[in-house]
């Protein structure tokens, strides 16, 4: 449906016409397609998926112009560009209109595809308002939910507190605060890198277009995804004490993307400055 959304705008761009809206793009790549043999398996998931899809590719479109008219801050956007069914990342959006819930035993009904089992990481504090589906490239799935929280209430969460912090980031120790506190680098990649080594060896004996390539694959992603996720939660454990110990922080401003690029490459990204 993205793709069908991107080929739609860059047919139109081409033949030097208007840019076909939304709800163009809608009737004739969804409603109309269904009809149709080549496109009629379009049934088989919920229209608001495919809606989804669409709006996803509004909003690509919206940041690309926007970039390019010096209106959105940060790095330029390029032009949305074709998915493909090779992606090893994959979602799926269902909004509140979609008639999916949460059931009493704490399972996720989904609408065209059943009740599907689910090991919570939190209780949710609100209602939420939709949910994202993901498939990453280790073949796990995630159920992502959207919230609205009551400010006040957040507020409350983090105490008051007068004192401020500066951080100089390092690759010895991973960052240096300027009360004198040192916080160690954990190195997960370089502690991983025995195992990632042998998972690599393995996939590159495999043939090309195999199962068993498949499952290698598989195999060196999921050893990856252990190293990130390891990554990530103590980058989230530091920055959630950081912020409930001072109001005011300073760091500074390093050109990773700059540092990725010299000999110390591996060191900066297993540290995870960004």
């Amino acid at each position: 449906m993205f793709n069908d959304a991107v080929r739609a705008r860059e047919d139109a761009r081409k033949a030097e016409q208007p840019f076909p809206t939304a709800g163009q793009l809608s009737r004739k790549l969804i409603t109309e397609a269904k009809r149709t043999a080549e496109r009629s398996w379009l049934g088989e998931v919920s229209a608001v998926v495919l809606q989804q899809s669409l709006r996803d590719a509004e909003t690509a479109y919206r940041n690309f112009f926007a970039s390019l008219k010096g209106r959105r801050k940060g790095p330029q956007v390029g032009a949305p560009r074709f998915k493909s069914r090779k992606d090893t990342r994959q979602s799926i959006r269902f909004t509140a209109n979609a008639r999916w819930n949460i059931t009493d035993s704490g399972r996720l009904s989904l609408p065209k595809i059943g009740t599907v089992k689910v090991k919570w990481s939190r209780t949710l504090p609100a209602a939420p308002t939709s949910v994202t589906l993901i498939k990453d490239a280790a073949g796990r799935y995630f159920a992502s939910f959207a919230i609205d929280t009551d400010p006040a209430a957040d507020a409350t969460r983090m105490p008051e507190t007068d004192r401020t912090i500066g951080i100089d980031l390092g690759l010895t120790h991973f960052a240096v605060l300027s009360d004198g506190t040192k916080i160690d680098s954990p190195r997960f990649l370089r502690r991983a890198e025995k195992k990632l080594k042998k998972a690599q060896k393995e996939l590159s004996r495999k043939q090309k277009g195999s199962k068993n390539r498949a499952k290698a694959r598989l195999k060196v992603a999921r050893a990856h995804a252990k190293v990130t996720d390891a990554r990530r939660e103590f980058h989230h454990r530091l920055s959630t004490e950081l912020i409930s110990e001072n109001q005011g922080i300073a760091v500074e401003d390093l050109s990773v993307a700059g540092l990725a690029r010299t000999k110390l490459a591996k060191s900066v990204h297993d540290a995870g400055w960004s």
